[in-house]
């Protein structure tokens, strides 16, 4: 797993169209655009290797809540994001690991915002200009 993430002040998304994807999440009006403010924007990759890494998942939430205590917020947002230069794992291991993300993240009282899986989105964000701000980490 990789992530590069932003503190923002505030991110907006709006869906724009189906991407190349064969797994496509179903739009809803719930999820077809959002906003969060003051968070903790997540652009994350699976790789092939996290296919075989049954810890991979719990070490990336020991990493975001890491983050999130340093910048004493509860906002997050989750973008499936396969251009982090790694060798990526399948669709369906991909969709069903950021799900399962968002979920976990929920059950620890965090607010959640997790973009569909499978499309182009228009994205607004003001990201602010602190030491840690902007951190990316490989998760093995």
């Amino acid at each position: 797993m990789r992530f590069l993430s932003f503190h923002v002040e505030y991110f907006k998304y709006k869906v724009t169209k189906k991407g190349r994807s064969k797994v496509i999440e179903e739009i809803t009006d719930e999820n077809k655009e959002n906003q969060s403010q003051d968070a903790l924007v997540l652009f994350i990759s699976m790789e092939k290797q996290d296919e075989m890494n049954s810890e991979v998942i719990k070490k990336g939430i020991i990493e975001i809540e890491k983050i999130i205590d340093q910048l004493k917020i509860n906002n997050i947002v989750i973008i499936p994001f396969a251009h982090l230069f790694g060798k990526l794992s399948s669709l369906e291991f991909a969709f069903k690991s950021f799900k399962e993300i968002e979920a976990i993240l929920k059950l620890k009282d965090y607010s959640v915002l997790r973009l569909p899986f499978g499309w182009f989105n228009e994205l607004e964000m003001k990201s602010k200009g602190h030491p840690l701000s902007r951190i990316s980490r490989i998760i093995e």
